[in-house]
Order: structure tokens, then C-alpha cells, then sequence
């Protein structure tokens, strides 16, 4: 009774010293049977093996121990040869009736893969305690980051986690949980309809201006709440974004990630993505506060608008020089027919000038809620109020 009590707490290891205790028989075996199969679905191949073997020293025909030695032993040596433990998730266990089971992450069962991030893969978990759906996004830290820096990256991993955690706002994706198992660490989120906006950032693919300018909106609005709780994002790009065409909702995810992701050193030595979205600042490696973010906003602006990007460079040096010192290209040249406080909306959003940059989201949504007046488009905050 003891031991299962400290399996319903996930207390595995201090479950099996308790069952390996009981007296040698069928019940016994069973117990201990489950908890293999528990240490199976957390990759915890060593441990299950462990369990499958202390029933076959004196019952080796127990059920379908041996095939479970064996299946233990090739997914461990995976394990240890660097094989691919993330997608180790998509291994299912298949119990002797034929029933299916799913692997768990922390308290989560894993149903299906979502799609893939530059840190991990995306699974749709399920909290099986209140039956809610989640999104659950993977980041193997161990293998981005050396020994020598893994304790103070899951550290600020945890921290930011909590941090992202506090927000609460309708354009914001809802952080639920995060955690660690077994070399996997994991944010468990809101689960959201629709995509993310790189759908939409090329010219034969861009949403109608009055769709973008009611996302760019939202999306500051919801940085400035962001900031005044002292989160900043430092990686606003359209991928971040996601957006429902059905309900025309937009949400902010990724907070906090970017910052871990900072000082990572992979082992190609590779950089991770483009700096097409970065601030200078964060170019030149300064401090970076809110106005970074609200940047680069400006830049998603100009890029769902006119389908291209306003900085260039034939290189990542080139391109990052053109952030810092280059005024953005025109985007009338791209864009004949923008309308014109728009197209001041975001060269002012992007503007090396001091005095001409945003200093919160809340002044850059008034801006373009004023742009959405004269085109003659109602933003959703006066539809509602309408309703109201």
C-alpha cells in the first residue's frame, strides 16, 4: 500500500524499493509490472528494464517480461548512443490485450506531434487529472548547452517560465505548467486554432490590410501589458504570432524563450534563424527593454503589408550592419498605393530617430487605431463597444 501510494505521487524509485520488499508472488509481480510500464512511459528505459528483470529471476515466463527486457535494452543503448530521446515520445506501449498507451511528459500524455520549433518538437499532451488539452513544447537544453552552463540555463529556463506564466491577457497564448523529465524540459500552454503568420508574409499571401492592422494592434496592446509587468519578448516575429481566420484572434507565444535561447552554442556552432526582426540594440548587444520588441512589431508591420522586409543584406553581418545604421527601405516602393499615415506609422515604428520611436505599445495601437479610423475600418475594442 505504501509503494502505490508512492506511485500515485510519481514517486517511482521510492515505489519499487517498497514493492521489491513484497513477498514473491503473482500480485507482487503485477505491481511491479505496472510500474515498469510507468518508467516506460517517462523514457526511463534503465529503470523499467530494472523492474522487467527483477520479475523474470523468479518468474522468467511472466507474461511478456522478456519482450519488455529486450524492447528496454535497444531503446536504452539508443539512449546512450545519442539516438533521438525527443521523438522517443512517439513511441506507444502495447500492452498484451492490444490496447495502445501514450507516453507521458511530467503528468502530461503525449497524443500526437503539433510541428517542429527551433528548440524542440511540439506535442498535443492532455492532462489526464482534468481532461484539458494542451500544447506541449519540448526543448532538450541538454543538448544546446555544455555541462559546464546547463544548471543556470534550466535555472533562467524555470525563471522565465514563471515569469511568462504571470501574464494574463487575451492576446497572450496562457502558460499552464512547466517542468523537466528526464532530459526533456517542457512548457505546457494553451492549446490554440489557426497557424502562425509566416502563412501570410509572403506578396501572393498577405491578409488584407484590415486584418493586419487590427493583429498589429492587438499585438501591441498586448506587449504593453507584457511590459508593465516587466516581461520583455526579444524575439517578436510572425512565427511567434499566431492568428484564428475564423475569429480573427491573434496571441503572442514564446515569451521568455528568446532569452534562453541567447547564449546557446550548438554544436554545428550555428546560429539559429536570421536577425531580419531584431532591434539594433539587440544587434550591438546592448540592453534591451521594451522598445525592442515594439521594433521589431514594426518590421512584422511592414513585412505583412507589403510581403517584403525593410532591412537587407547580402550576409548576416551586412544585414545586422543595415539594422543599425540604414534607414528602412520605403515601403511606398513596394507598396505605390499605401495609405500614407500608415506608411508613417511604420517608418516612425522603425525609425532611427529617438524622439520618433514608440516608447510603449499603447502609444503605437492609438496610432494605428487612428490609421484604421481614416481608411474607414472598425477596430474589434469599437465593435465591442458598439455591442456593449
Amino acid at each position: 500500500m505504501l509503494g502505490l501510494a508512492y506511485q500515485g505521487q510519481g514517486q517511482l524509485d521510492a515505489a519499487f524499493d517498497k514493492f521489491r520488499r513484497c513477498p514473491p508472488e503473482e500480485n507482487t509481480y503485477n505491481l511491479v509490472y505496472n510500474l515498469g510500464l510507468d518508467y516506460e512511459r517517462k523514457r526511463q528505459y534503465n529503470k523499467a528494464q530494472t523492474c522487467y528483470e527483477f520479475i523474470a529471476e523468479t518468474q522468467p515466463d511472466f507474461r511478456d517480461v522478456q519482450k519488455r527486457i529486450t524492447r528496454c535494452e535497444s531503446m536504452e543503448d539508443a539512449v546512450l548512443l545519442g539516438g533521438d530521446t525527443v521523438g522517443m515520445l512517439g513511441a506507444t506501449i502495447v500492452n498484451e490485450d492490444g490496447t495502445i498507451e501514450k507516453p507521458m511528459l511530467g503528468r502530461y500524455q503525449v497524443e500526437k506531434e503539433l510541428g517542429k520549433g527551433a528548440m524542440g518538437i511540439v506535442y498535443l499532451g492532455k492532462d489526464p487529472k482534468i481532461n484539458r488539452e494542451v500544447a506541449i513544447k519540448t526543448m532538450a537544453l541538454s543538448q544546446e548547452f555544455g555541462d559546464d552552463e546547463l544548471v543556470e540555463v534550466k535555472e533562467r529556463f524555470f525563471r522565465e517560465a514563471e515569469s511568462a506564466g504571470r501574464l494574463n491577457h487575451a492576446n497572450i497564448v496562457a502558460i499552464y505548467d512547466a517542468g523537466e523529465d528526464h532530459d526533456l524540459a517542457y512548457i505546457a500552454m494553451e492549446l490554440l486554432r489557426g497557424y502562425d503568420l509566416d502563412r501570410h508574409i509572403k506578396p501572393e499571401d498577405l491578409l488584407p490590410v484590415t486584418d493586419v492592422l487590427q493583429i498589429v494592434h492587438d499585438c501591441a496592446l498586448a506587449l504593453d501589458y507584457a511590459h508593465s509587468q516587466q516581461v520583455v519578448h526579444r524575439d517578436i516575429k510572425p512565427s511567434n504570432i499566431m492568428y484564428d481566420p475564423e475569429s480573427k484572434t491573434s496571441k503572442i507565444t514564446d515569451f521568455g524563450i528568446a532569452r534562453i535561447t541567447d547564449s546557446s552554442k550548438t554544436r554545428t556552432g550555428t546560429v539559429l534563424g536570421t536577425p531580419n526582426y531584431i532591434s539594433p540594440e539587440q544587434c550591438m548587444g546592448k540592453k534591451v527593454d521594451g522598445r525592442a520588441d515594439l521594433f521589431s512589431l514594426g518590421v512584422v508591420l511592414y513585412q505583412l503589408v507589403s510581403g517584403e522586409l525593410p532591412f537587407k543584406g547580402e550576409s548576416m553581418a551586412t544585414l545586422m550592419y543595415s539594422i543599425v545604421n540604414d534607414p528602412a527601405i520605403d515601403i511606398k516602393k513596394v507598396k505605390p498605393d499605401i495609405n500614407p499615415a500608415l506608411r508613417k506609422v511604420i517608418h516612425n515604428a522603425m525609425g532611427k530617430k529617438p524622439e520618433k520611436l514608440y516608447l510603449s505599445g499603447k502609444q503605437l495601437a492609438a496610432h494605428l487605431k487612428v490609421v484604421m479610423e481614416r481608411m474607414g475600418v472598425k477596430s474589434a475594442d469599437d465593435e465591442d463597444a458598439g455591442a456593449l
